[in-house]
């Protein structure tokens, strides 16, 4: 990638005494290094499976719930912020749910250098940052060279499924996907997918319908 893109912008937030709880107590069940060599996923999740990764997972309430709906899937949960890490841990911990890995670290250099090509059944961005004034555009994490690498780690029938609540943003998307070799839209008469039962509703997104909001889905396969 010729120009260094960062899946994330750190801003400062409080953590809550549960949420530094998981950071002290439970991440350790759950996270994936960074400083070893690439993971191999049949050793860290103990099993072979499916594996899917979503990239920013929030404070983890809906990857949580796929989790629990989906327990013959492996998951890895990338996040920078402390908040999201701890409350993903702490729930983990609570649920006694083990198909689940915590990646404290930015998601750009996590996929050039610990995920193997052609290992991945799925990638998940759920509500990017759409830093929607034009001068910020450039920070957008949905890029072609982003997106050409994504697609270097999912197998042949794999997906890459975003959604957003920016209509400007899902175009911006659906023009990148459209181009990008390999992948192709799940839509056969292209534009954007109904929403999945796989992708649970977040509060975020129920306060959004309330007040009119749109949400656009976007899931391209690999040819």
């Amino acid at each position: 990638m010729h120009r260094k893109i960062k899946s994330y912008v750190l801003r400062a937030g409080r953590v809550s005494n549960r949420q530094q709880q998981g950071l002290d107590l439970w991440i350790k069940d759950y996270a994936l290094s960074m400083a070893d060599s690439p993971w191999n996923l049949a050793e860290e999740f103990g099993r072979e499976a499916d594996t899917i990764v979503e990239i920013g997972f929030g404070m983890g309430t809906s990857l949580l719930q796929m989790a629990e709906n989906n327990p013959e899937l492996n998951y890895i949960g990338i996040e920078v912020h402390q908040a999201g890490v701890g409350s993903l841990a702490a729930d983990l911990h609570d649920h006694q749910l083990t198909n689940v890995r915590i990646v404290a670290h930015d998601a750009v250099e996590a996929f050039q250098t610990k995920i193997a090509d052609n290992s991945l059944a799925g990638i998940q961005i759920f509500f990017p940052d759409p830093w929607h004034k034009k001068r910020h555009h450039k920070r957008r994490l949905i890029q072609p060279e982003f997106i050409q690498l994504l697609s270097q780690k999912i197998k042949t029938g794999g997906f890459i499924h975003c959604a957003t609540d920016w209509q400007e943003y899902a175009e911006h998307m659906l023009e990148v996907l459209s181009v990008a070799p390999g992948l192709h839209n799940s839509q056969a008469e292209g534009g954007y997918s109904p929403k999945p039962e796989s992708r649970p509703l977040t509060k975020f997104e129920l306060r959004g319908e309330r007040l009119g909001h749109g949400v656009w889905d976007l899931i391209f396969l690999k040819s």
